[in-house]
């Protein structure tokens, strides 16, 4: 079977995430380091030879992968399948007024409760349903091929797990898998069950930028 490489990509710094705030599905824009951090990753990634671009449709996953779709002479295919976690009553708020206004909501997100619907939101399983479905139409499509998807803390911690055999039907709740602004996860799918883990948060490309709290596994 032909070797396919995947790269997840978080996107840039958001203005929301600059104030701390949840982004859910808001349309928030990159901010100015966030911009600078999309370009160096576009570099970083364009030496790959990437061969097709997706990315989750919200505005901050859009501007992180136009670098690279502008380098590579590539269209990005945007899609729902691959938005954050809808956060519902939580969108916009900062994570103490969270906690203060909807501790339910709050502490069941925080604690990774799969199953846990946010009130007017979603839960990680629905989450995890929609991404991984995408997730598995672009290996039938671009099987052999290099493949970048930009996407959103939440959703490639889950598509991490899914990919690392690490959830299941039965989980109830998961650790945190950190992805920093711009921090790439890669893999080679070798086949249903031979998937190689090249590297989680890789953000050696940032260094210029972040100094020396980037590194490739954090």
């Amino acid at each position: 079977m032909p070797v396919t490489r995947l790269y997840l990509i978080r996107h840039g710094q958001s203005a929301g995430n600059a104030e701390g705030r949840f982004g859910g599905h808001s349309p928030t824009p990159l901010s100015e380091l966030g911009f600078e951090q999309a370009k160096l990753a576009a570099q970083a990634l364009a030496k790959e030879k990437i061969q097709a671009i997706y990315s989750s449709d919200l505005l901050r996953a859009v501007q992180t992968a136009e670098p690279l779709a502008k380098l590579l002479d590539l269209p990005i295919i945007k899609t729902s399948a691959f938005r954050e976690r809808h956060v519902g009553v939580l969108e916009g708020l900062t994570f103490d007024e969270s906690k203060a206004a909807f501790p339910r909501d709050y502490y069941a997100l925080v604690n990774r409760n799969v199953n846990h619907v946010i009130t007017e939101g979603e839960s990680y399983s629905d989450l995890l349903q929609r991404a991984t479905g995408a997730l598995k139409e672009i290996f039938r499509i671009h099987q052999g091929e290099k493949i970048a998807v930009f996407s959103h803390t939440g959703a490639i911690c889950f598509l991490t797990l899914y990919l690392l055999g690490a959830i299941h039907p039965k989980t109830k709740t998961t650790p945190w898998l950190v992805t920093s602004n711009c921090g790439i996860n890669r893999f080679e799918i070798r086949g249903r069950n031979n998937i190689r883990v090249l590297a989680i948060n890789d953000t050696r490309h940032l260094h210029n930028i972040t100094g020396n709290d980037s590194f490739a596994a954090r």
